[in-house]
Parts: structure tokens; sequence; C-alpha cells
């Protein structure tokens, strides 16, 4: 299992289509992953899981993953918090 701790920079925090965006790489990889915030763990691969979440700027999440390429996961799922993708 590989996971990080990162702070959400992304202007519209995790909603709409930054969800989207983030489901939709997420589902790219083979690894289990997930995301947690506010003692709350939802699975990456699920836009109502993640949008449930209500993950705002600045909220810092815990990313993990499981599997053949967990650390890749990882790091791309972060890359996508840090900037709007849209």
């Amino acid at each position: 299992m590989y996971s990080k701790e990162v702070v959400v920079r992304c202007e519209s925090g995790l909603h709409n289509r930054q969800a989207t965006y983030f489901v939709q790489k997420a589902n790219e990889f083979e690894s289990s992953v997930w995301l947690e915030a506010q003692n709350r763990k939802m699975n990456a691969k699920s836009l109502l899981g993640i949008m449930s979440l209500g993950i705002v700027t600045g909220a810092t999440v815990i990313l993990s993953a499981q599997g053949a390429d967990a650390e890749s996961a990882v790091n791309a799922l972060e890359a996508l918090l840090q900037r709007d993708v849209y």
C-alpha cells in the first residue's frame, strides 16, 4: 500500500467537473484507490463517493492505493488535486 497526505489546491475543490476528471483518472489504474477526508474513506473510482466527501480548496486529504501501479496512481491523482483541469 502506498499513501500520501495532500493539500487540495485546485480552486474549485473536488466538485462537479474536477471530481469527474479525478474519478476518470483513478479508473485508468489497476490498483484499488481510496481518498480519505474528515475520517471518511471513499473509493476514488466512485463519483458519488468522491462528491459526497465535499472536499474544498485547502482541505487536507489522504490518497492511498494498493496494487501493481499504486505509487503511479497516487502521484497522478495528487497532480490533479494541485490544479484545475478544465
